[in-house]
């Protein structure tokens, strides 16, 4: 009896090299479809299209004609945020990017300085006529766009760009610095100042415009930037024989204390001054000549000197104690004491920070790469521990080489743009996807 072949075994089945073949086929599949999908995912992810590693741009506002170099300020206000160039302010919802009102500035006037801040939802812009000084102060409220008051104010003959801390908000009141243009004017020369220091620092209602006060500025000083923060009103000061900061009460404008700048030898009356943060009190201090003050210096509510952090190119910001300095990376400061608190890794040779913003627990940074990718930074505020990182598609940075400003709402990052070279759009909004 002839024996039975059975080529796939006793039980029926297909040949093991058959199984092989099969298996194999399989595998080289799958590796074709890892390798078709990590291909994938890194071209998502460098071009900023992977979820969970992107960023999206979700609004934008209409483009705006050139600005000019003066003039230039944006405020988050609640849900909107606010935009002022020399010839208008204009309001944007911050979910929508919807234009929600404009203040057009009366006649061939142009607003040539403004509050930093904006109390109670009320900025403060100077006004030019003719293109002379910065002698008229509106009030305007950023909920709706309507003027609250104005008033006049004494300017000196500098341009309207260096017109810096010259208005301030806070504490329920407006205060503006006066000025005198013979208040630079060389010793030897005939003409004297007529608005004397103790009558050019001025505060008056925030929302009504009615005259509070003026303050008591030490004899022989004269202000030179102003700031406001809870329970004080602070003012730069140009001594006869060295730079001082002051206190005054904004209840009455008595003085409460003024104090040297310097802590070694005095700083020289005509040294550059401003207001990094008002609250936290930061100065910044640039003494003219080579081997003159360059630094950040910090001052605790009774004036006590805190701080100093030599200055540095970059981005800066002042929040729960630290001072952030963001360039090549980022570096946090102690106000307290001056020191180094942390720092991050560096950032590539090819990428720079166009833009910072430190809030809530958080510090994030937006960096552009000379090749156009754009990226987001995230770091925790007190250790500087990396708590994110992500790419911007390339299509949506749309001139973030020329941020100005970066503030958060919800869930949205929304940039700040100007410029007095070619059109941008006033603000931009971006979401983690």
């Amino acid at each position: 009896m002839a024996g039975r072949t059975n080529d796939g075994g006793g039980d029926g089945g297909a040949p093991p090299a058959t199984w092989r073949g099969v298996f194999g086929c399989l595998v080289a599949v799958l590796i074709g479809l890892a390798l078709v999908g990590g291909l994938s995912s890194c071209v998502a992810s460098e071009l900023g299209r992977m979820p969970g590693d992107a960023m999206e741009r979700v609004w934008d506002t209409p483009y705006d004609r050139v600005a000019a170099e003066y003039g230039n300020r944006a405020w988050l206000v609640g849900d909107t945020v606010v935009r002022s160039r020399f010839d208008a302010v204009t309001a944007f919802d911050a979910r929508s990017g919807k234009r929600r009102w404009e203040y057009a500035v009366p006649g061939r006037a142009e607003i040539c300085a403004t509050s930093t801040a904006a109390a109670d939802s009320v900025a403060l812009i100077g006004l030019m006529e003719d293109g002379k000084g910065c002698g008229t102060v509106a009030a305007i409220d950023l909920k709706d766009g309507h003027e609250l008051w104005r008033t006049t104010r004494r300017h000196g003959d500098a341009d309207p760009k260096y017109a810096d801390d010259v208005l301030a908000t806070g504490a329920g009141l407006a205060v503006l610095r006066d000025e005198d243009e013979e208040w630079n004017a060389a010793p030897d020369r005939h003409t004297r100042p007529v608005l004397p220091g103790d009558q050019a620092l001025r505060a008056f209602d925030l929302r009504t415009g009615a005259p509070r006060w003026k303050a008591a500025v030490p004899k022989g000083c004269l202000p030179r930037e102003v700031a406001v923060a809870s329970g004080r009103v602070l003012a730069a000061l140009q001594c006869a024989t060295e730079a001082k900061l002051a206190a005054f009460d904004p209840a009455d404008g008595a003085v409460r204390w003024a104090v040297p700048l310097g802590a070694r030898r005095p700083v020289a009356p005509d040294s550059f001054m401003s207001f990094l943060s008002a609250e936290p009190t930061v100065l910044k201090v640039q003494e003219p000549g080579d081997h003159g003050v360059d630094a950040w210096i910090a001052f605790g509510p009774d004036g006590r000197r805190q701080g100093q952090i030599d200055a540095r190119g970059g981005q800066v910001a002042v929040v729960d104690g630290k001072l952030f300095v963001a360039s090549g990376g980022v570096v946090a400061y102690d106000l307290a004491s001056g020191n180094e608190a942390w720092s991050s890794d560096r950032l590539y040779a090819n990428q720079n920070v166009t833009a910072l913003h430190v809030g809530g627990g958080r510090v994030t940074i937006f960096t552009r790469e000379r090749k156009g990718l754009d990226g987001l930074y995230v770091y925790d505020s007190a250790t500087g521990e990396t708590v994110d990182e992500r790419t911007f598609d390339r299509d949506t940075d749309d001139g973030n080489d020329k941020l100005t400003g970066l503030f958060r709402y919800e869930d949205r990052y929304i940039a700040v743009r100007w410029g007095n070279d070619f059109n941008r759009r006033p603000f931009s909004a971006y979401r983690t996807w």
